[in-house]
């Protein structure tokens, strides 16, 4: 029997966007992916964007995702410790996932230490120079009183309307110029500036939709999951060492 002592990261997988066809394409990979990590992972976390769009409604959710949500349930059911991160897509997450599958909900960042290595994670949205406007946004779209607002919308029109909102903001995300990594990758950025008072091993996020594996300052590394339209990458830390890989995807390769 295999010994549960990896730690996976994944982000983005924007489940829900574009047609129904190839969001379920997508579900049926990313389901044959945690059935090849099932055995041996300790520790999972969904490191936000998840769902091109959540919101819960307190008798009801978005319909879909019932073969992704049954495979995460048989991981925690198997022991499996399950983190899902608030992304900026799917922020309104409350309870449900919790109750249902026993999941930690982070809204903010995580840290952790596994095998004497220090991890700082977060989505990576609202972190770092610049975007202003969003940063702003983001507080409103947290606020108690937004939330409120939007759960007195009939489900079929709040869906409708942050669905068509979800799909210009990733649509935007994937235009933005000057995509790569080094001195003016907005993370990169924030990473090191953490790093000058206080010292993570691994800074993991997701958000950027590009996987990347940067050195910083003080021997520090920075990761970026990536996502999975194109490139299937995620993290496994196996205790000693943390790698970049790709599932199911014979072009590219860490």
């Amino acid at each position: 029997m295999a010994i549960r002592n990896k730690l996976y990261f994944a982000s983005d997988f924007h489940l829900g966007t574009d047609s129904y066809g190839p969001s379920r394409d997508r579900e049926a990979r990313i389901i044959r992916w945690l059935d090849g990590i099932k055995h041996d992972a300790a520790e999972l976390f969904l490191m936000g964007d998840v769902f091109e769009f959540w919101f819960e409604y307190k008798t009801v959710v978005p319909k879909g995702y019932i073969r992704f949500l049954g495979k995460l349930a048989e991981l925690t059911d198997a022991g499996v410790k399950l983190y899902m991160f608030k992304g900026n897509h799917d922020m309104w997450m409350f309870s449900y996932f919790t109750e249902e599958l026993g999941a930690t909900i982070i809204s903010n960042e995580l840290v952790i230490e596994r095998g004497g290595k220090k991890f700082y994670l977060h989505h990576g949205d609202g972190l770092g120079p610049g975007d202003g406007s969003y940063k702003i946004l983001k507080k409103v779209f947290r606020s108690k009183l937004c939330q409120w607002l939007f759960a007195r919308l009939h489900p079929n029109l709040g869906i409708g309307i942050a669905g068509s909102w979800s799909q210009h903001s990733r649509d935007t995300n994937l235009k933005q110029p000057n995509l790569k990594p080094g001195e003016h990758e907005w993370l990169v950025t924030f990473s090191n500036e953490v790093l000058e008072h206080t010292y993570y091993d691994y800074f993991l996020f997701g958000h950027r939709h590009l996987p990347m594996d940067v050195q910083l300052n003080k021997g520090s590394r920075y990761i970026n999951l990536g996502e999975w339209f194109n490139y299937n990458s995620y993290a496994v830390f196996d205790g000693e060492r943390l790698r970049l890989e790709y599932f199911d995807n014979p072009i590219i390769r860490p």
